[in-house]
């Protein structure tokens, strides 16, 4: 099984959610954060890169993002992909990225954000709105904080609108779904929501450079000794190669730990097929279903995995 994989830019409203498990007299998880099943990295995703019938200011003629386009039309998905990377290594050399980041591991983080007011959700390549699609229930990258929008991808959605001049948009929807939003329906015009890099989805979607590397984990209810031995991420698949049909993971549709647990012959994941494998809207959800002992187990990232168990064991 490959252990290696680039991800891009994909939370809990967590509320309702505790307090059902609560009700159940659920139990407390340990996330096995120590021992880590994938590396990942976080990008941002838009429309693939090709000419088109667009009006994009600002990008010389020779720039090579233009290269084999016979006018000096281009796609604004290939602008935006140019000026995001731009951004992206200039809040790295100055330190911000770092400094943004770490703030929503340590929890001082502030930065909130609610949509403006509108008669009509904006589309993409609207001329006063970046449109950003999410799953926002993906902690500390994207959730709500009551009714506002927060994490790591919407603070720097935040400071790439304004560096565009325009006022960031946010559309919340199934993580299933975003691929399509960006790049056939158009109704977004960039994706940040910790999406995992495919040959499939290269076909459809362009990926900036990465901004974070995090990783897989497995997360199981308090006292349940399975893994007490693992020291590697081996250890771990060995014994999940073990159980039966009976044993059920749950992870977040679409996601990288889906496709992980259940096999992917296109991100390379052979899979578990000796067990079951049980996807979920959100990892919130199944992290519920484990604490009211309905699964075995759960496979999220890592940062996710930490902050909705700390959240539910309160």
């Amino acid at each position: 099984m490959k252990l290696t994989k680039t991800i891009a830019a994909t939370a809990l409203m967590a509320g309702s959610l505790i307090l059902a498990a609560c009700g159940n007299q659920a139990e407390k998880i340990t996330v096995i954060d120590s021992i880590e099943c994938l590396r990942l990295k976080h990008t941002v995703q838009l429309r693939k890169i090709r000419c088109a019938l667009a009006e994009v200011t600002g990008i010389d003629k020779k720039h090579p993002i233009i290269a084999g386009c016979s006018t000096d039309r281009v796609d604004k998905g290939s602008a935006l992909k140019a000026t995001f990377d731009t951004y992206l290594e200039e809040m790295e050399k100055d330190g911000s990225l770092d400094t943004l980041i770490s703030s929503y591991f340590d929890g001082t983080a502030t930065f909130t954000y609610q949509n403006p007011t509108v008669t009509a959700t904006p589309k993409a390549g609207d001329s006063k709105y970046l449109v950003v699609g999410t799953n926002a229930y993906f902690p500390p990258f994207e959730y709500y904080e009551g009714s506002s929008f927060k994490g790591v991808d919407i603070e720097i959605a935040s400071i790439f609108a304004t560096k565009l001049d325009k006022t960031l948009y946010i559309v919340d929807m199934d993580f299933d779904a975003l691929i399509g939003a960006v790049s056939v329906s158009k109704e977004v015009d960039v994706v940040m929501a910790g999406m995992t890099v495919s040959e499939t989805r290269l076909q459809q979607v362009d990926f900036t450079k990465e901004y974070y590397e995090s990783a897989q984990v497995i997360s199981v209810k308090a006292g349940d000794t399975t893994f007490d031995n693992c020291k590697t991420a081996e250890d771990v698949e060995a014994i999940l190669n073990e159980q039966t049909s009976s044993y059920q993971i749950g992870t977040q549709n679409g996601t990288t730990g889906y496709m992980y647990s259940a096999g992917d012959e296109d991100f390379g994941y052979d899979g578990f097929k000796n067990l079951t494998t049980k996807g979920y809207t959100t990892g919130s959800l199944a992290m519920q279903d484990l604490a009211n002992g309905k699964i075995n187990a759960v496979v999220l990232d890592k940062q996710p995995s930490l902050m909705i168990a700390k959240a539910m064991n309160s």
